[in-house]
């Protein structure tokens, strides 16, 4: 029976977001029940093709993502896939219709990780930027508007520079993994090998521009995504906090986290705000 598949399918995508990220799974529960499922399709299918380029070291990662993609493409031709993670995002790509651009430049970013290492200019850094975080965020904006091409539309800037300070903020604080491990230097002019204070001050401070923009479309999000997306720019907020106060020579070193216990409380914090009426 297919509302069977179609269930599990929903659930594997709940698993690998429950598996993958804690943090987002956490602010994704406190979305209404009715888009919930939803952002765990979009997260599981960017989260498998994120891990293929940046994890799956000894295997053909080229021949591995050219049949993602070619299984990708099926799915979203056929309404079906026996994958279930592309089974579930292609249910919710129909369903919001999500415009297929917003699909082709994330795999296009995520294509550029197989081959590309550095990012010399503003262009190509915008460019991969605009593929791996902004259409993710705008494919969960469609969710989060349920339709509304108006809501959409005013939604669409602020939503674009939400994913950008997210995804700003991994790169900064996975300095460590991308640039020794995987030799990628994502930020353009800048020396990750002596990354100093004034170096990551800029950063810090283009990231602190887009969660201002970011937060200005949160407060105009219904009532159904507020909270969750909320929730979780209050965790990227305080994580960006907390490189902006560590070294950057300890940046360099480790792995910045955001401890269990600062989550919950970041959490309740936000719930308060949000019941007040202050978001």
């Amino acid at each position: 029976m297919k509302q069977t598949f179609d269930k599990v399918s929903y659930q594997c995508s709940k698993i690998v977001t429950e598996n993958y990220s804690t943090s987002f799974a956490l602010a994704t529960k406190m979305l209404h029940s009715s888009i919930r499922g939803d952002i765990y399709n979009i997260y599981g299918f960017v989260r498998f093709a994120d891990e293929i380029v940046d994890t799956f070291h000894t295997y053909d990662k080229h021949l591995l993502f050219n049949k993602f993609e070619e299984d990708l493409d099926a799915a979203l031709n056929d309404r079906i896939s026996l994958n279930p993670i592309l089974n579930s995002f292609q249910h919710t790509f129909h369903k919001y219709d999500i415009p297929k651009h917003l699909v082709s430049s994330f795999m296009k970013s995520m294509r550029m990780d197989l081959t590309k290492t550095i990012y010399n200019t503003n262009e190509e850094y915008k460019e991969y930027i605009y593929g791996s975080a902004d259409v993710v965020g705008l494919m969960c904006l469609k969710v989060f508007v349920k339709g509304s091409d108006k809501l959409y539309n005013n939604l669409k800037e602020s939503a674009m520079a939400l994913g950008s300070a997210f995804q700003k903020v991994n790169f900064l604080r996975d300095v460590k993994t991308d640039f020794e491990e995987l030799n990628r230097s994502y930020f353009p002019n800048t020396d990750l090998s002596a990354l100093n204070e004034k170096s990551k001050t800029a950063i810090v401070d283009e990231i602190k521009a887009d969660f201002k923009l970011g937060y200005s479309g949160i407060i105009k999000l219904p009532i159904e995504a507020k909270f969750g997306v909320f929730t979780a720019y209050r965790y990227y907020f305080r994580l960006l906090k907390k490189l902006q106060n560590t070294p950057s020579l300890d940046i360099k070193s480790t792995r910045i986290r955001v401890a269990n216990y600062e989550k919950f409380g970041l959490l309740a914090r936000s719930y308060v705000k949000y019941k007040m009426n202050l978001v």
